[in-house]
């Protein structure tokens, strides 16, 4: 009864439903403003004769020539090329970066070996490595794909590394007096400690390997939105070529909102 009578979780409810709407109407602020200052940038690109040939890139062009693309399914097919790139270029990162992480994470002397060496070949750019991978692979699908795993990799293997360590020690001995055998031990406890660590690693691999896959589809391949964005380029129409880089930022957006909830889904602390 007394739970009915009390206001205080109505109250709380109603503060929660406030500060959410507080925090839309920030949001869709911020994209008034940036859609503003797209504007007021257009009209002074189109305002002045010497780059009046721009003017394209303004928002009236760009969106209605985004909604052309959307509804003749365009976009959809300059998209799936990428979309699959960096989805095969991820799941190697990951195949190589959480055992490798794992490893690193539990062997404090391969830790120290390695940690030089490491840090070096993560310092250099993937774009570097093009030169090689055009030699090393026999198609540039393969290339792409692999600068796109050499870029996401590191992330993946640090916040794995750094994950395992964290584990209460305890944890794994109370786990082998039961007679839990390393599978097992690795499977129901291992993972689910780290899970949210790798899932953060992940997370900052994808968004490394989304900006090295466009200048990547830059070269040799003839789809994909880089591709796309080269043949706006070369063709002169400026609105497509803006409505291509919303698509990506659109994209791009989308895949870090899903790591984020997955992130989310594996925590053990409700967010405030």
């Amino acid at each position: 009864m007394s739970a009915v009578l009390d206001p205080a979780p109505a109250a709380s409810a109603s503060g929660w439903r406030g500060a959410g709407l507080a925090r839309v109407l920030v949001s869709l602020g911020g994209v008034a403003a940036l859609l503003g200052l797209w504007q007021l940038g257009g009209a002074l690109i189109a305002a002045s004769p010497s780059i009046a040939a721009f003017a394209d890139l303004a928002p009236g062009p760009t969106l209605a020539r985004l909604v052309e693309m959307i509804a003749s399914g365009e976009a959809w097919r300059m998209t799936a090329p990428s979309l699959t790139r960096i989805g095969l270029g991820l799941a190697w990162a990951i195949a190589i970066g959480v055992p490798t992480g794992l490893a690193l994470g539990a062997f404090p002397l391969l830790r120290a070996a390695t940690n030089l060496p490491f840090q070096f070949l993560r310092m250099i750019s993937p774009l570097s490595w093009m030169p090689m991978a055009i030699l090393a692979f026999a198609t540039w699908d393969a290339a792409i794909v692999f600068l796109v795993a050499v870029a996401a990799v590191w992330p993946i293997v640090f916040a794995t590394a750094a994950g395992y360590r964290r584990i209460d020690p305890s944890w794994l001995r109370v786990a082998r007096n039961l007679g839990a055998r390393p599978a097992h031990l690795l499977v129901h406890v291992i993972l689910p400690a780290i899970a949210q660590d790798v899932l953060t690693g992940i997370r900052l691999a994808l968004g490394v390997a989304w900006v090295v896959l466009v200048p990547a589809e830059f070269l040799g391949v003839t789809s994909g939105l880089g591709y796309a964005i080269n043949d706006a380029r070369d063709t002169l129409e400026y609105d497509r070529l803006m409505a291509i880089v919303l698509i990506i930022g659109a994209i791009g957006f989308c895949l870090d909102t899903l790591c984020q909830r997955a992130i989310a889904s594996r925590s053990w602390q409700r967010e405030p």
